[in-house]
């Protein structure tokens, strides 16, 4: 014996069937839309990001006395480098060695290191050929006046030679960095380990000829 559905209920489970659908292409849609916005979003943030990047390193260039419109150029020969790095009276020194890239990041650096018993330093010149991004890490060490002083050592800023630098130094591990932007391009650094003095190293910077330095192209 059949059983016949009621006609009013064919028309209820119909109507539901058709609201269940649409329904689901609403949920759908919006889904979409959701993904479109959030991929809009995202997309906005990578941007900004990338800008607040770029304006923060021009920032920092600006405090490291670099001009944050300079484009970058071509750097000088590492071999140029290596004729100013110092030989050190009582030090034996290593073979110097260096290298240079133009792509993806123009820069050239040349260093040596020096030798005395335990104690060692390491003596490196840099040319950022104006990049900024290679000069901005140094900008907090170079703000006029900074200075910071603990139980174990200090840094500090400071002129060196009348070039805008930093320096530091740990009494309790004898370790020891002096540094400076030559020119607002050339980065000199000097580290010493198991040193007596931060002396040395300022002795190593005055034999590093840094107007010949600020004076290459």
């Amino acid at each position: 014996m059949r059983r016949f559905v009621p006609v009013s209920l064919t028309v209820v489970l119909v109507c539901v069937a058709a609201c269940g659908r649409s329904q689901q292409e609403i949920q759908i849609q919006k889904n979409a839309e959701q993904i479109e916005k959030s991929a809009g979003q995202m997309q906005k943030g990578a941007e900004d990001m990338a800008k607040g990047l770029a304006d923060m390193a021009k920032g920092l260039s600006s405090m490291a006395g670099s001009d944050p419109n300079q484009k970058p150029v071509d750097p000088v020969s590492f071999k140029e480098l290596q004729t100013l790095l110092p030989d050190m009276a009582g030090w034996e020194r290593t073979k110097p060695t260096g290298e240079r890239m133009t792509s993806p990041v123009n820069y050239a650096e040349a260093s040596v290191t020096f030798q005395k018993g335990d104690a060692h330093i390491e003596e490196k010149i840099v040319d950022s050929a104006f990049n900024q991004l290679l000069v901005a890490p140094f900008s907090m060490f170079l703000t006029m006046g900074y200075e910071k002083e603990t139980d174990e050592g200090y840094e500090k800023a400071l002129k060196v030679n009348d070039f805008p630098g930093w320096e530091k130094w740990s009494s309790k591990d004898r370790d020891g960095e002096l540094n400076a932007i030559v020119n607002k391009r050339f980065i000199v650094q000097i580290e010493g380990h198991n040193i007596d003095d931060p002396k040395v190293l300022h002795a190593a910077m005055n034999q590093t000829n840094l107007k010949k330095l600020a004076a290459m192209k």
